[in-house]
C-alpha cells in the first residue's frame, strides 16, 4: 500500500513570507513604540 504525500508549495512559500513579514513588523512596532533609535545591543552593531 503506497502513501501519497501532497504539499502545496505556494502555500508553504506564502506562510514563510508571512512569518518573515510578521517578525519584521514586530521589530518595527517595537522601535516605533519605544521612541528610541537603539532598543537592544544588536541595533547598534
Amino acid at each position: 500500500m503506497a502513501q501519497v504525500i501532497n504539499t502545496n508549495v505556494m502555500s508553504l512559500n506564502a506562510q514563510r513570507n508571512l512569518n518573515t513579514t510578521s517578525a519584521s513588523l514586530a521589530t518595527t512596532i517595537q522601535r516605533l513604540s519605544s521612541g528610541l533609535r537603539i532598543n537592544s545591543a544588536k541595533d547598534d552593531a
